[in-house]
């Protein structure tokens, strides 16, 4: 399923998330780091020590005297060129440490919970990977249950404050608080799933989910003996509507005729929501049912009675593994290390990304056979 909508998808104005453009841009970064203290940076040369030296005359003689000048004349010439090397010395360990020593930061920011077993955990683990792939070099944070709306700047605000140099924000209804932020910070990179504006410092990024829908769908047309394929969806928005669709076409190559009914939660994650709908479809006969929320509370309705069924987002075949078909996944890891990196090195750029089967950001999750399928 595309998860979030783009200029396609007009119409939109509540709370809705994904970008549903199946074209996107090359993308690539603006500089970031600091120059290390030199010769050339103020406050850092040493100052010239200047002036004849100050000998004390002696009563023992001449020879005497003219000693003890040489002697006062190296000395003051040594000290002078240890305070030199102690100045350049400490200009340079000071700024070398700062910069070498303080990881890069970027941070992310939920619309729901890490451990929703869905869309934000497959988000979040994404992050891990940034974190396992650059090590101290980046730290990463993130925000969760963060509503959408104007409140989002104030989220970011905070991130910002903190020395968060890239944000990357995973649902649609942060769309407009990013671009108004990105405005307030170009020196700091946005990059915002499942949108449509950009900008000099913000990007769009997502992926074509409805081509792994598909393959779900087949696995469900294999799975019903009846036909009759229920499926759990939150919005009547183009991006949802083009995942069913492609479920039911899916569903009917490998069952010509099979048919999908639809019930709708109106939110993306309510699991208490998610398992009634699933349990009034059930109650109407259907035999295998999908998803397209962000829990597996749909997969918890079909294991109490048996019915196969298909997840989203995430692999979530430990949840019933008993009824478990297949479901649409997506890998943001490889996207968010790519993206880090070239804020860090200073290749970013803006642009539109749209991931594919083709390239590793959209799969099938672990499938199984279901015993009698067609």
């Amino acid at each position: 399923m595309c998860r979030r909508p783009s200029t396609r998808c007009s119409g939109r104005s509540w709370r809705s998330r994904r970008n549903c453009r199946r074209s996107g841009n090359a993308i690539g970064g603006s500089p970031i780091g600091s120059r290390h203290c030199s010769e050339r940076r103020s406050g850092c040369k040493p100052t010239a020590v200047s002036g004849p030296a100050q000998a004390i005359e002696f009563s023992l003689g001449t020879g005497v005297f003219r000693q003890g000048e040489e002697h006062m004349k190296k000395s003051v010439r040594l000290a002078a060129t240890m305070l030199a090397a102690a100045a350049l010395g400490a200009c340079g360990t000071t700024n070398s440490t700062t910069s070498t020593n303080q990881p890069f930061k970027a941070a992310w920011i939920y619309v729901g919970t890490a451990g929703d077993h869905g869309w934000t955990q497959a988000h979040d683990d994404g992050r891990k990977v940034v974190e396992q792939q650059l090590g101290t070099a980046v730290k990463t944070t993130f925000k969760e249950n963060v509503p959408e709306g104007p409140q989002v700047e104030q989220v970011v605000e905070g991130l910002v404050r903190d020395g968060n140099k890239i944000i990357f924000a995973t649902s649609f209804g942060f769309q407009d608080a990013m671009a108004n932020e990105a405005a307030k910070h170009p020196d700091v990179k946005f990059e915002q799933a499942t949108g449509f504006k950009t900008a000099n410092n913000l990007a769009e990024y997502f992926g074509a989910a409805e081509d792994a829908d598909y393959l779900t769908g087949m696995a469900l047309g294999a799975a019903s003996s009846k036909g009759k394929i229920g499926f759990v969806a939150p919005f009547p928005i183009p991006e949802v509507i083009r995942e069913i669709n492609a479920v039911a076409l899916g569903a009917q190559t490998t069952h010509p005729g099979a048919t999908v009914q639809v019930v709708w939660t109106n939110t993306w994650f309510d699991p208490t929501k998610e398992k009634q709908a699933a349990q009034s479809l059930l109650s109407r006969g259907v035999d295998a049912i999908g998803q397209g929320q962000d829990s597996p509370a749909t997969g918890e309705a079909a294991k109490a009675v048996g019915v196969k069924w298909s997840g989203y987002d995430s692999d979530q075949s430990n949840v019933a593994p008993d009824i478990w078909l297949t479901g649409t996944v997506y890998h943001w890891g490889p996207y968010y290390v790519k993206r880090v990196k070239a804020a860090m090195d200073g290749s970013w750029k803006t642009g539109s990304y749209y991931g594919s089967i083709g390239d590793g950001m959209i799969d099938i999750a672990s499938t199984s056979r279901p015993s009698g399928s067609r």
